[in-house]
C-alpha cells in the first residue's frame, strides 16, 4: 500500500505517527517549507517535516506552490495508492488525481457541519457541545465530498480551543489510519454530504475577534473559550487592546463592557448576565491570572471596555 501524506503543522503529527505505527509508513510526505519561525526567526521544519526525518522517510516535498506542474509530476512518480491529507493546503485536481484508491481529507467538524479553515472556533463560538471528524474523498470543491467516515467527541461548557483541538489531533489520528485500511482493504462505504445542512467555518479575521459585550454573557463566555488560545479574543480599554484567554459566567447586570469589580476578579457585565475575566493579557506582557494582572494594571469598577 503506497501512501502519501500531506500535512504541515501540529495537529497533523498524530495521523503521521499512526499511520506509520500502523504500518503504513509513507512513501513521500508533502509538508509546507522551511520557514522562519519563533522569536530567533530561525528557518525551522515544519512539525511533519520533522517527524518524517525522524522516522526515515527519504522523499520530503516541499513545494511552494502546490498547484506547480512540478509538484503534481513529483506526486505521480510515486505512484500512490492513497493520498492522506491532513491540515494542508487546498490541492488541485491535477494532484489528488494521482492516487489510484482515492486521495482523502481530515476535517475537524462533522460534515458537512462547519465547512472551511477554522471549523474547530466557530463549533465552540455558536455553543455546540459535540463536534468530531470526518475523513472524506477529495473533490474540487472544498470539504464537499463523499464522507468516508466519522468519528464523534464532546466539547466540554469551559473547553477551550486549545483542548479540542489537541484532542481532536489524537481522534482524528484514529480516522487516518482506519481510513488507509478500509481503502487498502476495498471496505469503504461512502454517503453523500448533505448541502442544506452545510455551515460555513471560515478563516477568522482580527475584526472578528474583538468580544461582543452586547452580547448574552453565554456568548461572550463561548467567544473568549472558542478564540483561545489562538487567534486570542481581545477588547479595547481606552488606548490599550487587551486579550482574553478564559471566562466563566458569573452573576451581576450593568452597561454592556462595564467592569463591576476589579479587586480579586474581574467582573465585566455583557448584554445579559456577566463574566468573570479568568486569564488575560496586555501588549507585550505575558498572559496572567485575573488577580495577579489587576496587580501590576490599572482597572477599576466602572470602566468601560469595548470603547
Amino acid at each position: 500500500m503506497r501512501v502519501i501524506f500531506m500535512g504541515t503543522p501540529e495537529f497533523a503529527v498524530p495521523s503521521l505517527a499512526a499511520l506509520i505505527d500502523a504500518g503504513y509508513t509513507p512513501v513521500a510526505v508533502a509538508t509546507g517549507p522551511d520557514r522562519p519561525r519563533g522569536r530567533g526567526q530561525t528557518v525551522t521544519p515544519t512539525p511533519v517535516k520533522e517527524t518524517a526525518q525522524a522516522a526515515g522517510i527519504d522523499c520530503i516535498l516541499q513545494p511552494e506552490d502546490v498547484t506547480d506542474p512540478d509538484f503534481a509530476a513529483a506526486v505521480a512518480e510515486r505512484e500512490p495508492d492513497v493520498i492522506a491529507v491532513v491540515a494542508y493546503k487546498i490541492l488541485p485536481p491535477e494532484v489528488f488525481t494521482a492516487a489510484r484508491k482515492g486521495a482523502f481529507n481530515l476535517h475537524g467538524s462533522l460534515l458537512p457541519r462547519y465547512r472551511g479553515a477554522a471549523p474547530i472556533n466557530h463549533a465552540i463560538m455558536a455553543g455546540e457541545s459535540k463536534t468530531g471528524v470526518t475523513t472524506f474523498f477529495l473533490e474540487p470543491s472544498v470539504d464537499t465530498g463523499d464522507i468516508i467516515l466519522q468519528k464523534e467527541m464532546s466539547i466540554g461548557p469551559n473547553e477551550t480551543a486549545g483542548s479540542v483541538h489537541d484532542r481532536m489531533a489524537e481522534l482524528g489520528a484514529d480516522a487516518v489510519v482506519e481510513t488507509v485500511r478500509q481503502l487498502d482493504e476495498g471496505t469503504v462505504e461512502t454517503r453523500s454530504q448533505d448541502d442544506d445542512k452545510a455551515t460555513p467555518a471560515p478563516k477568522i479575521h482580527d475584526a472578528d475577534c474583538e468580544t461582543p459585550w452586547e452580547a448574552s454573557a453565554e456568548a461572550v463566555h463561548n467567544h473568549v473559550r472558542g478564540l483561545s488560545p489562538y487567534p486570542g479574543a481581545w477588547t479595547q480599554h481606552g488606548d490599550t487592546r487587551l486579550k482574553l484567554y478564559r471566562t466563566r459566567r458569573a452573576e451581576g447586570t450593568g452597561t454592556p463592557g462595564t467592569v463591576l469589580a476589579a479587586d480579586e476578579r474581574l467582573l465585566v457585565a455583557c448584554g445579559t448576565g456577566a463574566v468573570e475575566v479568568l486569564v488575560l493579557q496586555q501588549p507585550g506582557r505575558k498572559r496572567l491570572d485575573a488577580p495577579d494582572f489587576l496587580n501590576g494594571y490599572a482597572l477599576s469598577e466602572g470602566d468601560r471596555l469595548g470603547e
